[in-house]
């Protein structure tokens, strides 16, 4: 069994672009410019944009940061979203989610100018990844593909099972791991609904756990020799710990891990990786 270092692997590619944007800028290129909007106080947020800030320092990126109370009005945020695509300063931006219910995050998503959602989130970007041309993938998608490659762990004509149908996670993973140009994978879907999931998951090369379920994978569903990549990020109250919880992933790490020629560890494993293809999209965005 071989552990998939997320954290490494995401500290070996911020470097990586560290060098390449020190090119850019001795070039008389312009500096990669990331903003965030984050709106309320919501814990899990925070965490994440403070992340984001500290990622674009490492990269060598402009970061801005625009925070709003969370009784923000729709209109004031769409002001706002409006002038970041007008600023040919921003390369790309993200509005953080959850948004507060009052406003309408699909409404929100789709004001973003596709050609600076490094989130990978709008409309244009989910077609344009469904149908294999140039876009910005979603950031955990993203971030499994270039551990799978990382790992030079094959996925062509490979089983496939993926765990849930989210849009964030489970939809663009299953396309990606269909594309040739990606995955090349046979790829099934399962959710809350699935029938025979235990067997479906023993048959599978590769699972792509992000059902949002703690521990719901256990190692009688995984047959000797799979990969398992957890996505899961559930926290599970735990005495202690000085925060009082855990990050809990949906495997259940322990007895599936003997089973595993590869698998993702909770934390440490897909998370990092997913600001790590955030600061690739901006890269990205910012040559462009």
């Amino acid at each position: 069994m071989k552990l998939i270092d997320g954290k490494a692997t995401a500290t070996a590619i911020k470097a990586e672009i560290a060098e390449e944007v020190k090119k850019m800028v001795a070039g008389g290129g312009k500096q990669p410019h990331l903003a965030a909007v984050l709106v309320g106080h919501d814990g899990g947020s925070e965490t994440y944009v403070k992340n984001k800030v500290i990622a674009c320092e490492q990269c060598g990126f402009k970061s801005t940061l625009i925070r709003y109370e969370a009784d923000v009005t729709e209109e004031e945020l769409l002001a706002c979203v409006d002038r970041l695509n007008k600023d040919d300063d921003v390369d790309g931006f993200i509005v953080q989610l959850p948004l507060p219910k009052h406003i309408d995050e699909q409404k929100i998503t789709e004001a973003i100018d596709y050609r600076k959602d490094v989130d990978g989130f709008h409309p244009v970007n989910v077609g344009r990844m469904a149908i294999g041309l140039p876009c910005f993938i979603s950031a955990t998608p993203l971030g499994i593909l270039t551990l799978l490659k990382h790992y030079h762990i094959e996925t062509s004509g490979k089983n496939c099972v993926i765990l849930g149908r989210s849009n964030i996670v489970g939809k663009p993973m299953a396309q990606l791991m269909m594309q040739k140009q990606y995955g090349d994978a046979t790829v099934t879907v399962c959710h809350s609904r699935s029938k025979d999931l235990k067997e479906k998951c023993r048959e599978a090369d590769i699972i792509i756990a992000a059902i949002g379920r703690p521990d719901f994978v256990t190692a009688d569903m995984v047959k000797e020799g799979a990969v398992v990549i957890d996505v899961g990020t559930t926290r599970v109250p735990d005495a202690t710990r000085k925060s009082g919880f855990r990050l809990n992933g949906d495997v259940k790490f322990d007895e599936v891990a003997p089973k595993c020629s590869y698998i993702t560890p909770v934390p440490g494993g897909v998370g990092p990786m997913t600001i790590c293809s955030l600061m690739m999209n901006t890269l990205k965005a910012g040559k462009r």
